[in-house]
Order: C-alpha cells, then sequence, then structure tokens
C-alpha cells in the first residue's frame, strides 16, 4: 500500500499510547484519520482498560486492517484472536515495558530474552522490581510488570503472592531450571517508574532497566561473566514506537503478529496469582 495508513484513537487510547506523538514520529506510515469519517480508518487504538477485548472484537468486526491495544489489562483473548484470524485483521499490544525492543529485539542482534534464557539453565536467582508512582493500581501494575518477565525469562512457575497492598506487591516463584524468582512492585515518587530484571548466575549475570515508554533514555541491558561486563548495544526507541513499526512491517507484509498468542501466557500467569 502506498500513502499513509490513517489512525483513529479515543481521547483515553491516544493518552494511554501516546499516539499522537508516536504517529508523527511515523509520518511516511500514519496519520490520523479525517475528523468527519473515524470510521474509514485503517487503524483503531484501544485504550487497554477493563473490557478491552470486547471494544476491540468490535474493531475488527468493523473490518479494520490494524489495531493497536494500548497497555493492556490481563484478559482472555480467545475470542478475540480467533475474530482477528478470520478476518485478517493485524493486533499488536502496545505494552508498557515488555514492548521496548531492548528486550524483544527483531534483528539477529542480541537482547534481553537471548541474554537472560541463555543463562537460566545456571541461574541461582532472578529478582525484579517495578516502580510506579503513587496512586497506581497494584494490580495493573503487576500485570504490566509480569509481561515484561514472561517476555525475557520464558516459563514462570509456582508463582504466589506473598504481599499486596496499597503500597506494591511481592510475588515470588520458579523459574525453568527450578531456582527461585521474586517480583517486587513499589508504588512510590522516590525512585524513576520503570523495571529492573536482575538475573544472577553461577558466574555473573544479566541486569535489564527498562524506563517508562514516555522517558527520555533508553533500556540497558549488562551481561556479567567470565569474559567481564558486556553491555548491549543501547536502542534509543521507545515502546510506544517499537509497537507502531511492528506493526507497519506486519500491515506492509500482510502477516499477523503472535501477540495474541504470548498475551495469552501473561492471562493466566495472572489468574493464577489471583487465585493465590
Amino acid at each position: 500500500m502506498s500513502g499513509q495508513y490513517t489512525v483513529c484513537a479515543t481521547p483515553a487510547a491516544r493518552e494511554a499510547g501516546a499516539v499522537t506523538q508516536t504517529i508523527a514520529s511515523l509520518p511516511a506510515t500514519f496519520g490520523p484519520a479525517p475528523e468527519n469519517q473515524p470510521g474509514a480508518a485503517d487503524v483503531v487504538v484501544v485504550a487497554g482498560g477493563p473490557g478491552w477485548t470486547a471494544e476491540a472484537r468490535d474493531a475488527v468486526a468493523a473490518g479494520v486492517r490494524g489495531l493497536v491495544v494500548a497497555n493492556p489489562v490481563p484478559e482472555d483473548t480467545r475470542e478475540l484472536a480467533a475474530a482477528a484470524d478470520a478476518a485478517g485483521t493485524a493486533v499488536v499490544l502496545d505494552l508498557r515495558w515488555a514492548s521496548n525492543p531492548a528486550l524483544v529485539g527483531e534483528s539477529t542482534d542480541p537482547d534481553a530474552r537471548d541474554a537472560l534464557r541463555s543463562a537460566v539453565g545456571t541461574a541461582s536467582l532472578l529478582d525484579s522490581v517495578a516502580t510506579a508512582a503513587p496512586g497506581t493500581d497494584p494490580q495493573r501494575l503487576l500485570g504490566e510488570h509480569l509481561a515484561a518477565l514472561l517476555a525475557v525469562t520464558g516459563p514462570l512457575d509456582g508463582g504466589r503472592i506473598l504481599r499486596s497492598g496499597a503500597a506494591g506487591y511481592t510475588v515470588s516463584g520458579r523459574l525453568a531450571n527450578g531456582a527461585p524468582f521474586t517480583a517486587q512492585g513499589l508504588l512510590t515518587a522516590a525512585r524513576p517508574a520503570g523495571v529492573d530484571i536482575r538475573l544472577y548466575t553461577t558466574d555473573g549475570g544479566v541486569a535489564v532497566q527498562v524506563p517508562d515508554p514516555d522517558a527520555a533514555w533508553p533500556a540497558e541491558v549488562r551481561i556479567t561473566g567470565a569474559h567481564g561486563e558486556l553491555l548491549l548495544p543501547t536502542l534509543y526507541e521507545s515502546a510506544h514506537r517499537s509497537a507502531w513499526r511492528r506493526l507497519k512491517d506486519h500491515l506492509g507484509a500482510g502477516t499477523r503478529p503472535d501477540d495474541l498468542a504470548g498475551f495469552a501466557r501473561l492471562t493466566d500467569l495472572y489468574a493464577t496469582l489471583a487465585a493465590t
């Protein structure tokens, strides 16, 4: 397709996904739909609050070519996935931290997923801390935190909530090799919002720091071992822009991303923790 894909987003979706700023950074590919023709947009953006899957199914039924869900909360995506497959709609999830390109890249360059999964076999502990501003919903923060962990670690087993309250949470479980993991959520203004993931191994480990997508600094991935410390290439791109570039690639190729399949794993883990 030549020219731009037109985009329609509600005010809530624009705010949740920094849509105006992000599509402005990709002006050759995306542009706003005419105000008098919002229903004719090629791409619709849905805010990922409770009930987002129903709104997304409505958009798919209306015949959109692409759908972006900004910061979705865990929900059952099976019906949406089936509808998107039947309609040929490309659905991309713009996740607060998990969409950062330093976690899961699109090229052959090493990323955080490569670093952590190659080290899990000798891991002794994984510790992670997610920080958000006071007043943030702790349960929503937990979902965002787990999405980032699952993106880079692979399966997380035996999860249970040790502590949960207005100030945050503590979750424990096991990695694929049986080593323990902990995930802590903190609601505080004393440190910047973001998620830190640290995997400790017998000869070093991996440290991942991911800022909020609206921050002006990039994520960092550091690998420590017998060779010393290695800093992976720094990618100056936000999670928002990375999600939209992936959508562009799928629309251009006529393919569909596997975001919903990956999100189903998050939903299952979140439901398991909620039952503890």
